[in-house]
């Protein structure tokens, strides 16, 4: 696994002193495709257990024939090599079995929010030109509805839909049962919707399927993987990843980690956002691991889960941390078996990381990464982390600070944009050829893409955030685009304009706030709270804004421009 990789020789940077003991600096990339790691793990552990939620277990020789049951059937609907597949799940054994079924079919994993809704996921059937979804129960009303909203062609051709009853005991007890505020959620057996044009398909029809399963086509340079991402302008943009850029993260953070398939590892992350996606299924499956799956985050549950299973890994956002550290029950959890914590998403607070080390001798290792990255492009190296530190350029990557305007590396201490090459580095855009072209630029003789962060590097060669370039907005680690969430507001008929900005909230950081202009006809009958409704209804809760203030009018520069940035001003002064 390593052999092609340390014949380079690479340029020893200030960094390399704290690289983590007995590995090398970078890793070759198996010329394989994703779903060949399940493929090996079900041959060497067919009775292993990969995955564990609420108390049902799944063996990697279940999961494999249920993916390919799946893999089966896509193709008898006419899936082909290249077509793209949307998955709209919560975490669930279901999501994990469709995601290698969609790649055993050589097609692509289309991973969305299931936080978004209707008017939202329009975009993610369109854009990818996807014909054919996968979803639970619970959101399938919404998927049909968008899909139904849409001109006739470009809908939904197929629906899967599962419960998530389908693989778990609803009658589960103990320390595996779900809290009973999601009873409701998980239990409810929803009828089906209609979809206007497609047809509609069970979970467990789908796994009779007897169709015939053609050959594994999909290579390291096929298209796998089309995470979106929202930018500082339009609708969310499409990451294109091959087999190549997953597969060279979820084999690298396995080996930073020092781990093995006796891992049990929490998969408390969501599965559609590429941490999840890459560093903890994908690098659970390649290893052979086992998985405890977490539908949504509760602390009750994880402090149970991490003591029962005896839970070894666990990548996290560190708000997750801090609450289960606050629990009234934390006493009883048992978390001793923890060898390895960390995560990104927002800055792990000092004197949490302080309490885990004293508690446990854990070292909280925070990393950096993008969906353009697949997950970590920096880590911090487990034996020597720094604290509110993004760490250092990860296995087979090059990351430089340079300057935003003239693109010239920038000497140790000096803040500048963050760019990255490397292995794990996505191909494009999907259908946006501009949208490319802006993100990268030639170093030294090397791609790199252009993060939008600004940060410095310090004389150990550790990256630090300083600013960012693009406008955005980070809400618990999710990230928030105030383009994105204004072209929504835009569709209520209340709003003559808004302006997306952020503001402190004590546990999320940072949360949204809208300033809107109120059109003429609707000030004397619509409310801050009216505003703040229609948007939780019309999209994901994350981008939502939690404060909504009414103006007469919004600041513009000479050209009309919103001036967003005066208005971001006046909050954080306003906040001192």
């Amino acid at each position: 696994m390593f052999g092609a990789a340390t014949l380079t020789p690479m340029t020893i940077r200030a960094h390399h002193r704290f690289w983590p003991a007995r590995l090398p600096h970078a890793i070759s990339t198996p010329d394989t495709s994703l779903w060949e790691n399940l493929a090996v793990s079900a041959k060497r552990f067919p009775n292993k257990t990969a995955l564990i939620f609420l108390g049902t277990q799944l063996s990697y020789a279940e999961l494999l024939a249920g993916a390919e049951k799946i893999a089966a059937f896509l193709q008898s609907v006419g899936v082909q090599k290249g077509d793209r597949v949307v998955l709209n799940m919560q975490n669930c054994p279901q999501l994990v079995m469709a995601h290698f079924g969609i790649l055993r079919a050589n097609a692509v994993v289309v991973p969305v929010n299931p936080m978004n809704r209707a008017e939202e996921l329009k975009h993610y059937i369109t854009d990818p030109d996807a014909k054919v979804a996968i979803t639970t129960a619970d959101l399938a009303a919404d998927l049909a509805s968008a899909s139904n909203q849409l001109p006739a062609g470009q809908g939904l051709q197929h629906l899967v839909v599962t419960h998530f009853t389908d693989v778990f005991d609803a009658n589960v007890s103990g320390d595996d049962a779900p809290p009973a505020a999601w009873h409701d959620w998980l239990f409810t057996r929803h009828a089906l919707p209609t979809l206007n044009g497609g047809q509609l398909h069970a979970w467990q029809e789908v796994l009779a399927c007897q169709a015939h399963l053609g050959p594994v086509l999909a290579g390291p340079n096929d298209l796998a993987v089309l995470p979106y991402t929202s930018g500082t302008t339009g609708l969310p943009k499409g990451c294109m990843h091959p087999h190549r850029t997953i597969m060279h993260n979820a084999i690298a953070t396995s080996v930073w980690s020092g781990s093995t398939h006796e891992n049990v590892g929490l998969l408390a992350v969501p599965m559609f956002h590429i941490t999840g996606l890459t560093s903890v299924m994908h690098a659970g499956i390649y290893l052979g691991a086992t998985l405890v799956v977490m539908p949504r985050w509760d602390r009750e549950l994880a402090g149970r889960l991490i003591s029962k299973w005896q839970v070894t890994h666990w990548t996290n956002i560190p708000t997750m941390v801090i609450d289960l550290l606050g629990s009234p029950n934390f006493d009883k959890f048992n978390l001793k078996s923890l060898v390895a914590i960390g995560g990104g998403g927002a800055a792990m607070p000092q004197a949490v990381a302080q309490r885990l080390f004293d508690l446990y001798g854990l070292r909280y290792s925070e990393g950096y990464g993008l969906t353009e990255t697949a997950a970590p492009s920096h880590n911090n190296p487990p034996d020597n982390p720094k604290q509110q530190c993004l760490g250092i350029p990860f296995m087979s990557t090059d990351a430089r600070v340079v300057d935003p305007e003239t693109l010239k590396e920038l000497p140790q201490g000096e803040s500048g944009e963050i760019v990255i090459h490397g292995p794990e580095v996505f191909d494009g855009y999907w259908k946006r050829p501009d949208a490319t072209q802006a993100a990268f630029f030639e170093l030294d003789g090397k791609r790199f893409f252009r993060s939008g962060d600004l940060g410095r590097v310090d004389e150990d060669g550790y990256f630090f955030i300083t600013d960012r370039l693009k406008r955005m907005i980070n809400a618990s680690g999710f990230k928030v685009w105030p383009a994105e969430v204004e072209a929504l507001m835009f569709k209520h008929p209340a709003i003559q304009e808004a302006c997306i900005i952020s503001t402190q909230d004590s546990y999320r950081g940072e949360t949204v706030k809208a300033v809107v202009v109120l059109r003429a006809s609707h000030k004397d009958n619509t409310s801050e709270q009216d505003i703040i409704s229609w948007c939780r209804e019309n999209m994901a809760i994350y981008k939502a804004p939690t404060q909504v203030q009414f103006v007469d009018t919004l600041p513009k520069s000479g050209s009309g421009k919103v001036m967003w940035r005066a208005l971001q001003e006046a909050e954080v002064a306003q906040k001192k």
